[in-house]
């Protein structure tokens, strides 16, 4: 049986050229992604693209996509040396990944530890306040609708995901939270929040899709010293100020 998320001491040889690459399946805000030889595997290639407001700001930023694709393999192999499964299979070069084909649960999982943003404005919270306990958040992955936040009820009554698959949802989000505000400490980071996404494997035999793997689409926002500031993800951030490995 597979597990949940992808992983990184995972390789393969692709048939025909070295990566197998196909034609491209999808492009999204921040990436590409292309079919390869194996129908189990895809080809993620990060842009330079920066987007704001679900696309509604757009702009360019030099070699984003090599940080982006570097920074999110780093976490990931993190993240695996720590039991959390994840999607990745093998860095291939500065802007691509081979990576697990996934069934991707529609929800952006939302992790907070202090007030910040869109949670300050809703609630009325001073802006860097501590929470007393750490928010998970859900959203409904639809940009047309702006990424509604639901809650559990609504998943289930939309049979987005099953009371089991978002109990294992929520345990690894804590559980990456807990991982990565280590991680970043160490570096002089302090994790504000960040959003993960979550992608289903199938079965060995099987095309139905049974375990989650957390993704590198995460977001987030980090704080270095007394300021607040805003980023693709937390890890990006750090990587922009050459803090990439401990």
């Amino acid at each position: 049986m597979r597990t949940i998320i992808g992983r990184f001491k995972y390789f393969r040889t692709l048939g025909g050229n070295r990566n197998g690459k196909k034609g491209q399946l999808y492009e999204g805000k921040a990436k590409k992604v292309f079919a390869t030889d194996d129908p189990n595997a895809y080809i993620v290639s990060y842009k330079d693209d920066a987007t704001a407001f679900n696309g509604q700001k757009k702009g360019t930023i030099a070699e984003k996509g090599i940080i982006n694709n570097k920074v999110s393999n780093h976490l990931m192999k993190m993240l695996e040396e720590n039991g959390i499964p994840t999607h990745l299979i093998e860095e291939l070069s500065d802007r691509e990944t081979l990576v697990k084909k996934v069934t991707i649960v529609p929800l952006e999982v939302i992790v907070r530890n202090i007030a910040a943003g869109s949670l300050s404005k809703r609630l009325g919270l001073p802006e860097g306040k501590k929470l007393a306990k750490t928010v998970l958040e859900y959203s409904y992955k639809d940009d047309e609708l702006g990424d509604p936040m639901i809650n559990d009820y609504h998943v289930f009554a939309m049979e987005l995901a099953t009371p089991e698959e978002l109990k294992t949802i929520a345990g690894y989000a804590f559980k990456i939270n807990d991982l990565l505000a280590a991680y970043l400490k160490d570096l002089g980071i302090e994790l504000i929040d960040f959003k993960l996404e979550f992608g289903k494997t199938p079965t060995a035999g099987s095309s139905s899709p049974t375990k989650f793997r957390p993704t590198p689409a995460a977001s987030g926002t980090a704080r270095r010293a007394k300021s607040l500031t805003r980023t693709v993800s937390a890890a990006t951030w750090a990587a922009s100020k050459g803090r990439t490995t401990k």
